[in-house]
């Protein structure tokens, strides 16, 4: 874990709290990646200033479950890895999750289909997170991303 403050000029200070994983593109590497970062977001608990409630959590966990497993499915390319990165503010947690198939961009989600057997991630993603979106990752990449504001505890209400 790594910790930095930072302050501009006539602005608050902002602590952010980093996690970094390097994991294999395969649904057992989505699901070690997701436990690391939910251990490490446990963690967080023992810092009053960046304790995670419950509900937070239970949203991180799903939205990072989501994006890597996509990352797993939809951006394996043999022989590279994926990385899943989070970063926590007393106001923000952004996750990350960067694949090496920059040709395969996510869809924003219309509607799920009922009876169907996919198209229900993103349209989680989109319901959970305050916001999401995708960035091209050089060299060929791309970054899927969401971002919650926190709402429990060492969050500002």
């Amino acid at each position: 874990m790594n910790q930095e403050t930072v302050t501009a000029p006539g602005e608050p200070t902002v602590i952010a709290s980093h996690f970094r994983t390097l994991f294999p593109t395969t649904a057992r590497g989505a699901h070690g990646a997701r436990h690391a970062a939910e251990r490490w977001l446990a963690a967080q608990r023992e810092r009053p200033e960046a304790a995670v409630a419950d509900d937070d959590m239970a949203t991180a966990s799903l939205l990072i479950a989501e994006l890597t497993a996509n990352a797993a499915v939809h951006g394996r390319v043999r022989g590279r890895d994926a990385r899943l990165a989070l970063t926590l503010t007393a106001t923000t947690l952004r996750i990350e999750v960067t694949d090496a198939r920059g040709d395969r961009l996510p869809v924003r989600p219309r509607e799920a289909d009922a009876d169907g057997e996919c198209g229900r991630g993103l349209l989680l993603v989109t319901t959970l997170a305050d916001t999401w979106g995708c960035e091209p990752h050089h060299p060929g990449g791309k970054t899927v991303w969401a971002e919650c504001g926190r709402r429990g505890a060492g969050a500002e209400q």
